[in-house]
């Protein structure tokens, strides 16, 4: 007969060891079931960014302003109240700033066609009234001097092509002399250069034409003579036109 200690003892043993199963598999049962393969974690999905503001086209540059050409002038020769004062012996220079001016005036004159370029190197209108023994010099500066010049700037410059550059003005100062009261119809004497050359570049290559007379007027040069001293009609001329510097002169003339 089992004693009823050992009995008690035996049904506590059961109940402990039951309670420890039952603990067991509840343990087992909260734990995950794993696989052959570990599944990499996926980062989670960034959030579709919308695109942010669009940048503004950059606005084209304003267009800079063409600058103007400058408009050509002709340069002072001399003051304008030299024409009416009296006439001195002085020989004029051609290193002066008065002729340098005038060959700048003539050749403005040449390379545009405007002769008006001109009129600060051309010999005055008061200077020639005080030059001249005749009836009008007026008219004649007017009718004569100036209209024959413009014939001749015109023939002129027609010959030199657009570009042509001004080389220097060959003036042959050995052959000048003084024109005396009472020779040529003057009532005042002057000095006078023939045979200047206008020496000028065009396509490369050295070209020169004539200027048939300067003359002075208080020690400065004037053009009063382009092509020719005189001609048979309304027409301009050309005095001497050749490739190369040329040779200037020859003397005489008044």
């Amino acid at each position: 007969m089992v004693r009823p200690a050992r009995l008690a003892v035996a049904a506590a043993l059961l109940a402990a060891l039951a309670g420890c199963t039952s603990a067991t598999t509840l343990k087992a049962a909260a734990r995950p079931t794993s696989t052959g393969s570990r599944s990499s974690a996926q980062p989670p999905a960034s959030p579709s960014s919308s695109p942010g503001p669009s940048s503004p086209s950059p606005s084209p540059s304003p267009q800079q302003p063409t600058p103007a050409q400058a408009t050509p002038a002709a340069l002072p020769v001399a003051p304008g109240s030299a024409a009416g004062a009296p006439q001195t012996p002085a020989f004029p220079t051609t290193s002066s700033t008065a002729f340098r001016n005038a060959t700048q005036d003539i050749w403005l004159a040449l390379t545009t066609g405007n002769p008006d370029y001109a009129k600060p190197a051309f010999f005055p209108e008061k200077a020639y009234e005080q030059v001249k023994a005749i009836a009008d010099p007026d008219s004649d500066w007017t009718g004569r001097l100036w209209y024959d010049f413009t014939l001749d700037l015109a023939a002129a410059h027609k010959l030199v092509k657009p570009g042509a550059t001004l080389v220097r003005f060959d003036v042959p100062t050995q052959y000048a002399q003084w024109v005396s009261p009472g020779a040529c119809y003057n009532s005042a004497g002057y000095w006078h250069v023939p045979g200047t050359r206008v020496v000028y570049r065009e396509d490369g290559t050295t070209r020169s034409f004539g200027i048939a007379s300067f003359i002075s007027w208080r020690g400065v040069w004037y053009l009063i003579h382009l092509g020719a001293l005189t001609r048979g009609g309304d027409y301009g001329i050309v005095d001497d036109p050749e490739q190369g510097a040329g040779i200037p002169g020859p003397p005489g003339g008044c």
